[in-house]
């Protein structure tokens, strides 16, 4: 995927907050640790330096939702950070972001912190970005998600 293709979903996907430039993009895949997954319809860009990940964004496409690719990517984000020994991964989420955040609670992201009035909206308010963590070490469950 080039920076215009993830440019693109992430405005598609991203209608509340400023998305991201192809020239952002290209910053950011040209540092290091950076980690994208998926295609065209969804993907996942992440970051691990020094046993720590980060997901920077996750997008998809409005036309592809509610099929699980953010949910794969996801998965395979946290398989790839198993196998190079990560210890823990954080993302921000905003708070009014049900879906994300129903997705990272299905996998096991526990609330850290948040940062107040952290994103702005359209109507000119601004909501709070939620820090999540989900530690890795000793994590063995399957595909990111914890079994009962």
């Amino acid at each position: 995927m080039t920076p215009d293709d993830l440019a693109r979903v992430h405005a598609a996907a991203f209608t509340q907050s400023r998305p991201w430039t192809a020239k952002e993009f290209a910053s950011l895949l040209d540092s290091t640790g950076v980690i994208l997954l998926g295609d065209v319809r969804s993907f996942l860009l992440g970051r691990l330096i020094a046993g720590e990940a980060e997901v920077l964004t996750i997008a998809t496409d409005p036309d592809f939702h509610r099929q699980g690719h953010a949910q794969r990517n996801l998965a395979t984000f946290l398989d790839d950070l198993r196998r190079q020994e990560a210890t823990s991964v954080f993302l921000e989420v905003a708070e009014d972001n049900f879906a994300a955040k129903t997705l990272y609670k299905n996998n096991s992201f526990e609330n850290v912190g948040m940062r107040p009035k952290y994103y702005a909206r359209p109507d000119g308010h601004a909501v709070a970005a939620l820090v999540l963590r989900r530690t890795l070490i000793g994590d063995h469950s399957a595909n990111g998600l914890i079994k009962n």
